[in-house]
């Protein structure tokens, strides 16, 4: 399959919102349901996290959106592959993409039930450096903060 990747713009915010959502249903009980509707999960991607953080995307040759990624200077956040995609490379192609933009390192949030999740951030040398019990989430899910720093063996 071939990905293209590009940031997101204000066009793309309503793509965005229904990947997140669709990723979102399709992982329950692996991730904790959404505690907003999916009408405030529209709004926060339109309002929000297209036009404050960098989302990038990843689309198939013809424009079709396969993923999503918001990227800081210092985190992985938000990543998000279309359910029907999961395990075909394009959130690995995300993942090395943010390693290549922050080869300092990177750290991110993730559920601690979503053990696919954390197998699949380990396999890219994320390790986990610190554990809650989900008190500080709006989910109240422990969770794990997880870091990648580049070794020297790193391209």
């Amino acid at each position: 399959m071939e990905v293209q990747l590009r940031v997101a713009g204000p066009d793309d915010a309503s793509d965005v919102a229904d990947l997140v959502i669709a990723s979102r249903h399709a992982s329950v009980p692996h991730y904790p349901p959404l505690v907003h509707p999916d009408h405030d999960v529209q709004r926060w991607v339109r309002e929000e996290l297209v036009p404050h953080e960098e989302v990038w995307l990843a689309e198939s040759a013809g424009g079709e959106l396969l993923a999503v990624m918001a990227l800081t200077s210092t985190w992985l956040e938000h990543l998000h592959v279309r359910p029907d995609l999961t395990g075909r490379g394009v959130g690995s192609l995300l993942v090395e993409h943010a390693k290549r933009l922050q080869p300092q390192g990177l750290q991110l949030w993730v559920f601690e039930s979503n053990v696919r999740a954390v197998a699949f951030y380990q396999r890219h040398g994320f390790v986990t450096v610190e554990r809650t019990d989900g008190s500080g989430n709006m989910e109240g899910q422990p969770d794990l903060r997880m870091l990648w720093r580049p070794t020297p063996s790193d391209p």
